[in-house]
């Protein structure tokens, strides 16, 4: 099994923003494993398959496959650094967080807007609450969420 820490500079910072990797806390660190890894800097994209497991402070992602996007960013002091732009995780994704678990069959994640995208059979579960539906949108920085895409069911259940 591949085992990387911190160590594509694509995939450093999942949050991290315009840090420079030797300014970066423990905290915003990701830890990402895979049974293959593959690299394709004339696409701008790392590719990540089978038992994929996507681990930071505050979030878990699994999935079987992963796609990572970059672009290389100009810098202040005239230095470049890649930076990921957004990845796509697909098969039998499953995002859990302290409060919540997102299951569905794909994921796309856009870094400069925060937002999540989650399709294909989408459940969210949280404590006793279960919603269900195609499509669920969020915002992680808002903690904004929308289900769409067809008929949503819900299960409340109160504390």
């Amino acid at each position: 099994m591949i085992r990387i820490l911190a160590m594509i500079p694509a995939l450093l910072f999942y949050m991290a923003g315009p840090n420079l990797a030797q300014e970066a806390k423990t905290e915003d660190a990701v830890e990402i494993e895979s049974d293959r890894m593959e690299v394709k800097d004339e696409e701008n994209i790392s590719i990540f398959t089978g038992n994929v497991v996507v681990k930071r402070s505050d979030m878990t992602l699994n999935a079987e496959n992963l796609v990572a996007h970059y672009a290389e960013v100009k810098q202040a002091d005239g230095s470049t650094k890649n930076e990921i732009s957004n990845f796509e995780a697909s098969g039998n994704v499953v995002i859990v967080t302290d409060k919540q678990k997102v299951t569905g069959s794909k994921a796309t994640l856009n870094y400069s807007t925060n937002d999540l995208v989650v399709t294909g059979n989408v459940t969210v579960t949280q404590g006793s609450t279960v919603l269900k539906g195609p499509k669920l949108e969020a915002n992680l920085d808002t903690d904004k969420m929308v289900m769409t895409g067809g008929r949503v069911r819900g299960s409340f259940v109160p504390k």
